[in-house]
């Protein structure tokens, strides 16, 4: 019933009984769409939305910090800075507009499941800092949502 970890996530659903539970596609159960505007977003594009963000979390700490690049010191300090800016930046944008730079790139955005229309500082933060921790968030289940999703209730799909 509940399947063995290494098995992945569908491996709670029994496929061989023809189980009426089990989804064609991430987020079906939830009444989303299998593609296009409001289908769940890729964990690809997830990821690289998110190597943009600190990308630019790291140019614009680089103004501010002037990082050598041959003191190692030097380099963990802009380091911890451009996780601060990344965060500053994510906490606001979800927060206010549902999406950061790098998804508003790749057409993406954070939204609430309960269909309220701003995310909101209270459930930007914790998915945020969770995010921050990594592993919450590639831990995913077959809806697509990991666990700094499911703890904020929240969940990332297509804008276009």
């Amino acid at each position: 019933m509940t399947g063995s970890w290494l098995s992945g996530p569908r491996a709670a659903l029994n496929e061989d009984a023809g189980d009426p539970d089990k989804q064609k596609w991430p987020g079906e159960r939830l009444g989303l769409p299998q593609d296009g505007p409001g289908a769940v977003a890729s964990v690809a594009r997830r990821g690289g939305a998110l190597i943009v963000d600190l990308i630019v979390a790291s140019l614009l700490t680089g103004i501010v910090t002037h990082p050598n690049f041959g003191d190692p010191a030097s380099m963990t300090a802009h380091n911890w800075w451009s996780v601060l800016t990344w965060s500053v930046i994510t906490v606001g944008m979800v927060a206010t507009f549902g999406f950061t730079p790098g998804m508003g790139l790749l057409g993406i955005r954070v939204i609430r499941m309960d269909g309220a229309a701003m995310v909101g500082l209270v459930r930007a933060i914790p998915r945020t800092v969770l995010s921050a921790l990594i592993v919450p968030a590639v831990l995913i289940n077959w809806d697509g949502r990991g666990w700094h999703d499911r703890a904020a209730g929240t969940i990332v799909v297509h804008l276009r």
